[in-house]
C-alpha cells in the first residue's frame, strides 16, 4: 500500500463521542486508527476488568461497533446487554467476546485483533495500555478521587486528573500511530474521563508533540455535571494545555448554531448547558478555531452529526 497516498488520521478518545466520528471516518479513503482510553471501572467493563485483570473493554467494544462491516445482526448481538437479575446481570455480549479473546490469546490488544478481523473491522483499534489503569482526580480542594466513575460523581471541580500504577506502558502501536499520522483528531467526549487518561500518558503527549500532523480537538457542545459545568470552548482548551502543555493542539471545532430551547431543557435536567464559545479567547491562546453546523438536530440528545464532521475533517487533510 502507498501510504504517501494514503493520509492518515488518528482518532483519540472514548466514551460516546469517539464511534460518532469514526462511524462516518470509516467510509473515507484513509488510513483510520483509534485510540481508546481504557481506564473505565463502572458496570459490566468495570466488573470484568476486576475478575479477569484485563483492561477495562467497554470503550474498545464500542469502537469496535462503530468501524465494523459485519451484518447487523451480527453487530445487534455484540451490542446486546444481558438483563439485570442472573449471573450475565448487565454484562454486554461485546465484553464477554473481548475478555474471552484476551484470555484465548493472552493479551487484550491480540484480543482486540482478533474481534476486528472477525468483525471485519475499518481501520486499527489501539487500546491506549496493554494493562489496567486507574483514574485519579485531584479536586480543586485537594482531595483525591479514585476511579473513572466516581470523579463526576464528586459534584467538585477538577484541579487534574493521572493514572496509576505508573509508568504506563503505552501501546507501541498507538504512539507510532501518533507520529506518523497526517491529521491527529481529539474526540468530543468526557473531557477528564474519557479523553484526557489517554494524552496524559507521558510517551503519548511527547509523541503528540513530537508529530508533524495537525492536531484539532473537537470541543464538547454540551457542559457536563460533575466535569465540566460552567466551561467555556477555551476552559476545555485550558483543561487539556494544563495536562499535556501548549504546544500540542493547533485547532479547535466548534458548533457555531444556537442550541434549539426544548433540548437545552432537557439538558437543565442534567445540570447541563450549552459550551459558550469564546472565540477572542481561543483566538488569543493562538488556536485556530474551525466553526460549522456539526450537529445532528433529530436526536433528543445532541450527539454531533457523524456526517457533517466527516466532510469537515476530510477538508482539513
Amino acid at each position: 500500500m502507498d501510504h504517501t497516498a494514503t493520509p492518515r488520521v488518528v482518532v483519540i478518545g472514548g466514551g460516546t463521542g469517539l464511534p460518532v466520528l469514526l462511524r462516518g471516518l470509516k467510509n473515507l479513503p484513509i488510513d483510520l486508527s483509534a485510540i481508546v482510553t481504557v481506564a473505565d471501572d463502572g458496570g459490566s467493563s468495570g466488573k470484568l476488568r476486576n475478575e479477569m485483570a484485563i483492561p477495562a473493554p467497554g470503550d474498545i467494544r464500542n469502537v469496535v461497533a462503530a468501524l465494523s462491516d459485519a451484518e447487523p445482526m451480527l453487530l445487534d448481538l455484540f451490542q446486546h446487554r444481558f438483563a439485570d437479575g442472573n449471573g450475565l446481570s448487565g454484562h454486554s455480549m461485546g465484553n464477554l467476546l473481548l475478555a474471552a479473546l484476551a484470555s484465548m490469546t493472552g493479551d487484550f490488544y491480540q484480543g482486540i485483533k482478533e474481534i476486528s478481523r472477525v468483525l471485519n473491522v475499518r481501520g486499527h483499534i489501539y487500546p491506549i495500555a496493554n494493562h489496567s489503569m486507574n483514574l485519579h482526580a485531584e479536586m480543586e480542594d485537594g482531595t483525591i478521587v479514585t476511579g473513572e466513575s466516581s470523579i463526576p460523581r464528586q459534584q467538585k471541580k477538577i484541579k487534574k486528573v493521572f493514572v496509576s500504577p505508573t509508568p504506563v506502558q503505552p501501546l507501541p502501536e498507538a504512539v507510532r500511530a501518533i507520529k506518523e499520522a497526517d491529521l491527529i483528531v481529539i474526540a468530543p467526549g468526557s473531557l477528564y474521563t474519557s479523553i484526557l487518561p489517554n494524552i496524559i500518558i507521558p510517551e503519548i503527549g511527547q509523541a503528540l508533540r513530537d508529530t508533524k500532523a495537525k492536531v484539532t480537538y473537537v470541543c464538547n457542545v454540551m457542559t457536563q455535571e460533575g466535569e465540566t459545568s460552567g466551561y467555556t470552548a477555551g476552559d476545555h482548551l485550558k483543561a487539556l494545555f494544563d495536562h499535556i502543555g501548549q504546544d500540542v493542539i493547533n485547532s479547535i471545532v466548534v458548533h457555531n448554531q444556537p442550541i434549539e430551547q426544548k433540548v437545552k431543557k432537557a439538558y437543565a435536567k442534567e445540570n447541563a448547558e450549552p459550551v459558550i464559545y469564546d472565540i477572542e479567547r481561543i483566538k488569543s491562546m493562538g488556536i485556530e478555531v474551525v466553526e460549522e453546523d456539526i450537529i445532528d438536530e433529530s436526536q433528543a440528545m445532541l450527539r454531533h452529526d457523524t456526517d457533517k464532521l466527516t466532510q469537515l475533517l476530510h477538508s482539513m487533510l
